[in-house]
């Protein structure tokens, strides 16, 4: 088995400049931009990009819905609230007037009789 043989300078060189050709010819062959395929990939990708607007616009659409069914949700929860607590206000108000009224008739009960004497 013989040993490893360094490359030379020349050899070096050669390489580097196959290298650069061989890159040169990979870029020459590719297809240009009125070329049908690359036309064709490009239709592809805006169709892509199209269906993916459509689908965000319709998501975005469905959480705005979302949005504004929560809202109403909520309003018309605070509005219940505000009734409960209004009807417990009067309730509480009638209870107040109904025991002062009570409390008045007994102290003209007192009253009265304290006349009696």
């Amino acid at each position: 088995m013989s040993g490893f043989k360094e490359p030379g300078f020349a050899d070096r060189q050669k390489a580097a400049l196959q290298a650069r050709q061989n890159l040169l010819n990979k870029f020459k062959a590719a297809p240009g931009p009125d070329d049908p395929t690359v036309a064709a990939r490009r239709a592809e990708r805006e169709a892509a990009a199209a269906r993916k607007a459509e689908t965000k616009a319709a998501r975005d659409a469905e959480k705005a819905e979302q949005k504004r069914r929560e809202q109403e949700a909520a309003a018309l929860e605070a509005a219940r609230i505000a009734r409960e607590k209004e009807e417990e206000a009067e309730r509480l108000a009638a209870f107040e007037a109904e025991q002062k009224a009570k409390r008045d008739a007994r102290y003209a009960a007192r009253k009265a009789k304290g006349k009696k004497k």
